[in-house]
């Protein structure tokens, strides 16, 4: 249940992109056994890109959101990053400086995520899930 979007700057291969958009599934999964994993890459020209108020003033840094519940395990989490970093470098490495890529970790209680017509705090089995991941 957990998605995720990379922003990053035009010029992955294809293939490339493929394997990086897996591979942070993959994290994802490990660290969220749940089923639903969902991601989409936003890619941008280095024009239409800022760091610090400038445009192209440097090689684009990639970011990548995740928006998920709660996961208190600080190494579960430490090892996603580690995980999502090495894919995002793999992928665009000599593109963008992949030594500064940056992981925003965006967690939702239950109670506000709607799927399905109802709240995920009212299903049971996502209740439970959840709750063996913070065990």
């Amino acid at each position: 249940m957990p998605v995720f979007t990379v922003d990053a700057p035009i010029g992955a291969s294809q293939n490339a992109k493929q394997k990086m958009l897996k591979e942070i599934t993959d994290a994802l999964d490990e660290a969220y056994p749940i089923p639903d994993t969902r991601g989409w890459l936003r890619e941008y020209l280095a024009d239409n890109v800022s760091q610090d108020g400038r445009v192209r003033a440097e090689p684009v840094r990639p970011v990548v959101s995740l928006e998920a519940p709660e996961l208190t395990n600080l190494d579960a989490k430490r090892k996603l990053v580690q995980k999502i970093e090495a894919a995002v470098g793999a992928a665009y490495d000599g593109i963008a400086n992949t030594e500064e890529v940056l992981v925003l970790i965006n967690h939702y209680p239950l109670r506000d995520v709607g799927w399905r017509g109802s709240l995920q705090s009212d299903k049971p089995e996502i209740v439970e899930a959840v709750a063996a991941l913070n065990r």
